[in-house]
């Protein structure tokens, strides 16, 4: 068994990528393994660490279907619905608040 290569915050050689820079590139890890690690070190926890993916090995983002697409609009829809007033608050409801600004901000009734 290997081990993989680790290397310091910013020092990561040219053709690695973490996962969110393949897709800011349009790509995908694609079944790939880790390759190598970036740790940055912490004053008070362990490192922070971060997995790399090597570019050559990436693949390209598979398109969004129509059904895929339509599937994603009524979830985001869903989160909109207040679930105390029933009434689409135009934004995603926070889960902190579980309900709507004006349901939360409301004084309670009597």
């Amino acid at each position: 068994m290997s081990t993989l290569p680790v290397y310091p915050w910013r020092l990561a050689p040219d053709g690695y990528a973490t996962a969110r820079q393949l897709r800011t590139r349009g790509l995908r890890p694609g079944g790939q393994d880790v390759a190598a690690v970036l740790e940055r070190p912490r004053r008070r926890r362990g490192p922070l660490v971060a997995y790399l993916y090597r570019i050559d090995r990436a693949k390209p983002v598979r398109p969004m279907t129509p059904a895929k697409r339509a599937a994603l609009a009524k979830a985001n829809a869903a989160q909109q619905v207040c679930p105390n007033c029933r009434r689409d608050a135009g934004y995603r409801i926070p889960r902190s608040l579980g309900m709507c600004v004006p349901c939360h901000d409301a004084p309670p009734t009597p």
